[in-house]
């Protein structure tokens, strides 16, 4: 077994500078659980812009954080599986030590009410979209992404695993072709218009609840669509880990969402939390959440579709 080269006696002192700041180990244990912007993390640790500033610049030039750009923000996250191993040591003894300090108590406070804000906008949304939204999706993107997730849908076996079902379309489809659908939702008014749309359908079962802790159990789905749903959860990846979680072995997830682009004004008015999704990024998180493999394609834009380009997204468990 080969053993691990020690890190350069500078790479090291300049980890144990970096983590020798009450303010940095406060941002890297929020930035390991959530990816979060300046702002975001500047109401959390109730520091000024140009503090936090200074503070990520120093962990970026450490390796302790990567930032990706989202529209005019940057987004910073801490993974702790691709931290150097030396590094990801020294980061486990600080956590242990860090446990129970009152002030990262706040700091958790203060990062629920932010996550719970997120979702709040997209319940907003919702809750006055569910009547129109048909017309509004199908104006927006077109009416042929049903399809192409159903296309990956083949066996009449199968339990299928709708998630954020919206006003059902897709739940209604699929239970002509599928043994069950588990439609899930977190909005009352969406639920309320798929169960509508379904009626006396026996084979649909909706449920209310977060797409990040799914109220479904674990291996208990063939199958997995998540249409136009991820680019309105506050953390994609903790749902895409539960999608894997309710996957038997070999059970094979579609998604379908949009593709970068920069208009902010169009993501508020859709209440969405993110400006689409970048194909390669979504690849790899889908295998580090737990699939086998994963593909991430974009779709050619329908003729009369006035929202930004979609991709469809096709991972194996």
């Amino acid at each position: 077994m080969v053993k691990a080269r020690a890190p350069h006696p500078e790479q090291l002192l300049g980890w144990m500078d970096s983590l020798a700041d009450t303010a940095r180990l406060r941002l890297l244990r929020l930035l390991e659980r959530q990816e979060l912007g300046v702002a975001e993390l500047c109401d959390v640790l109730q520091m000024p812009q140009s503090t936090v500033s200074r503070h990520l610049k120093v962990l970026s030039d450490q390796r302790w954080v990567r930032s990706r750009k989202e529209g005019t923000n940057h987004l910073y996250r801490t993974i702790l599986d691709e931290l150097d191993p030396a590094a990801r040591k020294l980061w486990l003894l600080a956590r242990e030590q860090t446990e129970g300090w009152p002030a990262l108590r706040q700091d958790e406070l203060r990062l629920e009410r932010r996550l719970s804000d997120r979702r709040d906008d997209s319940q907003a949304f919702f809750a006055g979209a569910a009547g129109e939204w048909d017309r509004l999706r199908s104006e927006l993107y077109g009416s042929g992404i049903d399809a192409v997730a159903l296309l990956a849908l083949l066996p009449s076996d199968y339990v299928v695993a709708d998630l954020g079902c919206g006003t059902g379309a897709i739940s209604a489809k699929l239970a002509t072709v599928v043994k069950q659908v588990i439609a899930v939702d977190n909005s009352q008014a969406m639920l309320k218009a798929a169960k509508r749309r379904i009626g006396e359908t026996l084979n649909v079962d909706l449920r209310r609840g977060e797409l990040d802790a799914l109220p479904i159990d674990d291996a208990a789905c063939d199958a997995a669509t998540l249409i136009l749903a991820l680019t309105y959860v506050p953390d994609p990846p903790a749902a895409l880990r539960e999608a894997a979680r309710v996957l038997k072995p070999g059970g094979k997830l579609v998604a379908i969402d949009l593709l970068p682009h920069d208009k902010d004004d169009f993501r508020r008015q859709m209440g969405q939390q993110w400006l689409g999704l970048e194909p390669r990024e979504l690849e790899q998180t889908l295998m580090s959440c737990g699939f086998a493999s994963a593909m991430v394609k974009p779709l050619p834009p329908e003729p009369q579709a006035k929202g930004p380009a979609l991709f469809v997204a096709m991972a194996v468990r």
